[in-house]
């Protein structure tokens, strides 16, 4: 392969690249063209792109990026990325790496650093990180409020628990009897 070819190969990744900041690498040999189809289809309406990259290019063009992997060039290596997050990615891949063998994960780049593919699957998505964080967010107005509110409940109970117990006390045979 000539130089200008390998350029033109390396701006081509550059451009398909710029911005992506969470991925996927995995390894496909062996897939029949009916499968690969069939999985790219499958992944297109999710917003989920593959690409078969060269390694030394790649290598190459991620170091450049600012995407730090140095475990996944070795043998056929595929890049997927896209969906809204890194971890819906992971799941969506996950389900298909269960039914088919022939592909398998080599790892995953997080916000540009190099994760496990167990790693990626474990984080959260996006609307998940912001229900923990408005969770903690409310917690502690949460256990104040409950502060403010616990000693005046326990106070109104006890009034109460008195309460029912007066009503019942006239009621009752010592009422009549201390009245004549």
């Amino acid at each position: 392969m000539s130089k200008q070819i390998k350029q033109m190969e390396m701006d081509a990744l550059k451009e398909t690249f710029a911005g992506v900041r969470d991925l996927v690498v995995l390894t496909a040999s062996g897939v029949n063209c009916q499968t690969d189809n069939q999985l790219r289809l499958g992944l297109r309406k999710k917003n989920i792109r593959l690409q078969v990259v060269k390694n030394s290019l790649a290598q190459r063009v991620f170091d450049e990026l600012g995407l730090h992997a140095t475990k996944f060039w070795e043998g056929p290596t595929v890049v997927a990325w896209g969906a809204n997050s890194l971890a819906e990615l992971s799941r969506e891949l996950d389900g298909i790496l269960r039914k088919n063998e022939r592909i398998k994960p080599k790892g995953a780049i997080a916000e540009g650093q190099e994760v496990t593919f167990q790693q990626a699957l474990s984080m959260p998505t996006r609307a998940e990180a912001i229900g923990r964080v408005v969770g903690l967010v409310l917690s502690p107005a949460g256990r104040l409020v409950s502060q403010i509110a616990g000693p005046g409940s326990r106070l109104l109970s006890q009034i109460k628990t008195l309460a029912e117990k007066g009503e019942a006390a006239p009621a009752g045979g010592e009422a009549a009897v201390a009245a004549p």
